[in-house]
């Protein structure tokens, strides 16, 4: 196409500054469907002083965009973090003249969660790096109003309003055109006896990693038993140990990392086994609390003394506001959003952990995936869906993963063999394990790939991998 608009004629600087106006100018109103002006008018709209030099890098839009195309002038955000923070932003970046509200529970509106075990075992040496956001930062640079330390209580749908109740005891009624919930999935806390000890603990924001990062300072804890060898289990046993403190992990399932197949999950055994003891097959029964310790009592009989426990067996939605909003959720609580994250009220959003969506290796099926990413990208399709009026939509999620257990380092997307064999869908597995570059230079280590794939068309249902990291 440039070809065609330079013609045969010799292009100087001015000219290709215009090339490049042009270029750009015609992509942009194709991929919104806009009738595409004559190259003046097109120039005049990208160069305004308003959005910047027609030549410069910043991201710019033309003004039917950046003012919104769907009447929306308040948006009220449930929750921080990955999804609340990330879709206030996007939506102011796209108007900034609408009022984004941002209501958080906890003192954090923004923070990398995924961070926290590495600062318990002082991997992260700085606090303040986790910290991705404030709601000074997130006021001054694009005019946001977060209210921490204050937890919204009701939802009426008929009114469009929302009761907010702060950590003083002092309630507020906030207004909204669009809603959008994102108050995330609590850690499970199982009530066996036992259970409200102080010393079980469990890890999910900023407080608690503070709470367990002071406790292990002390001197006095010395055991601790992580239950559950998920992604968080996994992360804390290593940092723990990084600390010097004697660990034990126990994981009800038959091999640690349950969201991967056993035989590729037993790549672990051997490393974790090397520093800490590792229990599995056996599942927690209670808690006996004794004077100087904590006794953790498995459902086999056996019995671990232990100074501090904690508990990372999963999370469930807090979904109490929607489902008193009579929002649709499903079975397990998890609200039911379509493509554009609208729940079964379409003024009302949800993302991140607390929806299913679809799958996006069968799209027929339901899927509910925990990660950040996963949250950040619903976050930003909502925001473009209630400022623009149309967004892509969402495809799906994989539930890609990589976990590290001291020097191995294990990957995960799509379906697993438990889950195809489960689900009676046929399936077919390849499993190679080579060098991960050329045998003839030096460093190479081997590197395990496991496919799950439709034996009749080929088609990838899953994949897992195992590689040595190098510490």
């Amino acid at each position: 196409e440039s070809a065609a608009i330079a013609g045969d004629s010799p292009v100087g600087e001015n000219s290709m500054k215009e090339l490049g106006v042009r270029q750009v100018g015609r992509a942009f109103f194709r991929c919104f469907s806009l009738p595409c002006p004559s190259p003046p008018k097109m120039l005049r709209a990208l160069s305004s002083h308003s959005w910047g030099s027609a030549t410069s890098p910043r991201l710019f839009f033309p003004r039917r965009f950046a003012t919104g195309g769907t009447g929306v002038k308040r948006i009220l955000i449930v929750g921080g973090v990955a999804g609340g923070a990330t879709a206030a932003a996007r939506a102011m970046r796209l108007n900034n003249k609408l009022e984004v509200t941002v209501v958080e529970r906890s003192p954090d509106v923004s923070f990398a969660n995924c961070g926290l075990p590495y600062y318990i075992g002082r991997e992260i040496t700085d606090r303040s790096k986790l910290a991705l956001q404030t709601p000074e930062s997130l006021s001054s640079s694009l005019g946001i109003r977060v209210l921490t330390n204050t937890e919204v209580t009701q939802v009426d749908r008929s009114t469009r309003t929302a009761m907010a109740r702060s950590r003083d005891g002092s309630t507020q009624t906030l207004e909204f055109d669009r809603l959008i919930l994102s108050p995330g999935a609590a850690p499970l806390r199982p009530p066996v006896p036992g259970i409200s000890d102080p010393r079980v603990v469990t890890l999910r924001n900023l407080q608690d990693m503070d709470k367990i990062d002071h406790l292990v300072q002390q001197a006095s804890i010395k055991r601790v038993v992580v239950i559950g060898a998920g992604f968080i289990g996994l992360e804390m046993v290593e940092q723990l140990h990084r600390i010097g403190k004697r660990v034990h992990l126990v994981e009800k399932a038959p091999a640690v990392l349950p969201q991967a197949d056993e035989e590729m999950a037993e790549f672990l055994h051997g490393p974790l086994m090397e520093k800490v003891h590792v229990t599995v097959g056996d599942g927690l029964a209670r808690f006996e609390p004794m004077d100087k310790s904590l006794k953790v009592v498995l459902e086999s009989g056996k019995g671990i003394e232990a100074d501090l426990a904690i508990l990372c067996i999963g999370v469930k939605p807090e979904s109490q506001l929607a489902q008193g909003a009579q929002l649709s959720v499903n079975p397990r609580g998890y609200i039911v959003v379509n493509e554009f994250m609208q729940t079964s009220d379409p003024c009302i959003y949800a993302v991140g952990d607390v929806v299913e969506t679809q799958d996006m290796v069968f799209p027929e099926r339901r899927a509910t995936v925990a990660l950040g990413n996963i949250a950040n990208m619903q976050a930003r399709i909502a925001a473009d869906h209630i400022v623009l009026g149309k967004s892509v939509g969402y495809p799906g999620s994989l539930g890609t993963s990589i976990v590290r257990a001291f020097d191995t380092v294990l990957a995960l997307t799509g379906w697993n063999e438990k889950r195809l064999r489960a689900a009676g869908i046929p399936y077919a597995t390849a499993t190679i394990t080579e060098n991960s570059h050329a045998g003839y230079y030096p460093g190479a280590l081997p590197i395990t790939l496991k496919l799950l794939f439709d034996p009749a068309t080929g088609r990838l249902y899953g994949m897992i991998s195992e590689y040595k990291h190098k510490m």
